[in-house]
């Protein structure tokens, strides 16, 4: 049996040459080129170059995102990027990078109106190159996903508050276009608040849908499935859902209210049909039933349906004094008219992948909001935002019909992006020369690939 006190002694030493860490970040690099992302950044944040200024702003943003999808949690961590200007170009230093957040931060909304309508710009070219592999192509809703989060604070940031969880920090709502069970999903906005921000403030919802709204291309935003928990379940949200000529489709959870509780015992047993598991077959003592003839709904929107579902807790489970019957019940609202009730209530449950995205966003720089100002932050968060898309994106356009598509970043970090290469040149050429014994070079050479055999934006 051979232990590492057996293995031979490796000699280090640092002076390497042509050698290149986080190869994979070509990946990203050519996702940039075909989005168009590197440019449309460019154009829309020349008002804050300043004059002979060295640097690109829209250049500097992208290295800072490019950081935090290979791993990075702050400004200082570009310089994994510009250790290797042969792969990426020259990078800004960080004092230029801190300069540049603060001219930003110092015009907020300017800022963040710029970096939004280049993200619109590439999103709208990234699903034209996706085609059908992009949400919405076959004519199906595109679920939209809104959920609120805890970003913790370790120190007295700019209104960082305790929060409803007896915590410190920041409240952001988060808005992601769900890619469906082949495939991840993107960031549409995310939006900053202070901690102690309601889960249902109806004003948050709306300026969060706006946003996300405003990043779909303007064929595919009358084909949207708005999908949140009970915090968005208010008369006031639902309205601005349902005003006329907006078209939007929702699924929203519904506090249960004790008329709901009332209605629900008089339900009669062949009223309730199985539910579906997550794989769309009948699950085991779980069941779906309408309630909206039994309900006065007049103050709500028209047409909204209640749909109610019960199951039997989980073994160990604490039951609820809303548990009816030994039963948890939990309830929806809809506007959808056609489908199963076990179908919609399955759409409708399908909106816990929010939670993987937004576990998704914490590992890409979210998870702790480095910077001291609030605009900062929002500016901070934009850039994690412009990340996810990144990696998602990559995901749409090079790693459809594999496993990959459906990576989370740590597992694209380890498998893709962190192997070294040689930089080879020859024949006026450079060539990235790949270990070939690494488990994943194959697919690594493919994706960047099928990248690369994209056009970029004229």
């Amino acid at each position: 049996m051979q232990t590492i006190a057996s293995q031979r002694k490796i000699v280090v030493s640092a002076d390497g040459t042509g050698l290149v860490s986080q190869a994979g970040g070509l990946l990203l690099l050519e996702t940039l080129r075909v989005t168009g992302l590197n440019k449309a950044l460019s154009a829309q944040l020349e008002r804050w170059r300043p004059p002979r200024a060295v640097h690109d702003p829209g250049k500097v943003i992208t290295d800072l995102a490019i950081s935090l999808a290979l791993g990075g949690d702050c400004l200082a961590d570009i310089a994994i990027l510009r250790s290797q200007p042969e792969l990426f170009g020259h990078v800004a230093s960080d004092p230029t990078v801190s300069r540049l957040i603060d001219r930003l931060a110092a015009d907020p909304a300017r800022a963040l109106k710029a970096i939004r309508a280049a993200r619109a710009i590439a999103r709208r070219q990234a699903w034209t190159l996706a085609g059908q592999h992009a949400p919405g192509t076959d004519g199906e809703l595109i679920p939209i996903d809104i959920d609120a989060t805890i970003v913790i604070a370790h120190s007295d940031k700019d209104q960082a508050t305790p929060t409803w969880k007896k915590t410190f920090g920041f409240h952001p709502m988060t808005v992601f276009a769900d890619h469906g069970a082949d495939g991840a999903g993107e960031p549409l906005a995310i939006v900053l608040r202070p901690g102690n921000a309601g889960s249902n403030t109806a004003a948050d919802h709306i300026d969060a849908t706006r946003l996300a709204l405003a990043q779909l291309p303007k064929q595919r935003r009358r084909q949207v499935l708005i999908r949140t928990d009970s915090g968005g379940g208010t008369h006031e949200f639902l309205t601005w859902l349902t005003r006329p000529g907006r078209r939007l489709a929702y699924s929203i959870g519904f506090t249960l209210t004790d008329d709901i509780q009332q209605a629900i015992l008089t339900l009669p047993p062949d009223a309730w049909t199985p539910a579906y598991d997550a794989d769309g077959k009948v699950r085991a003592g779980a069941w779906v039933a309408e309630l909206t003839g039994l309900l006065d709904l007049s103050s709500w929107p028209k047409g909204m349906r209640v749909i109610v579902r019960k199951e039997r807790p989980h073994p160990g489970a604490q039951l609820r004094f809303t548990d009816i019957d030994g039963h948890r019940f939990t309830c929806f609202v809809t506007n959808t008219r056609r489908g199963q009730l076990a179908d919609l209530e399955l759409r409708h449950r399908r909106r816990a992948r929010c939670e993987d995205r937004i576990r998704a966003a914490k590992d890409t720089g979210l998870r702790n909001l480095p910077l001291r100002d609030f605009t900062q932050n929002q500016i901070w968060v934009e850039i994690v935002a412009l990340a996810c898309e990144l990696l998602a994106w990559m995901q749409m356009l090079a790693l459809h019909g594999t496993s990959a598509r459906r990576y989370e970043p740590k597992r694209l970090r380890l498998r893709l992006f962190a192997v070294a290469a040689r930089l080879v040149r020859g024949g006026r050429r450079l060539r990235l020369r790949v270990a070939a014994s690494w488990p994943w070079a194959s697919q690594l050479v493919a994706a960047i690939a099928r990248l690369q055999a994209l056009p970029a934006p004229t």
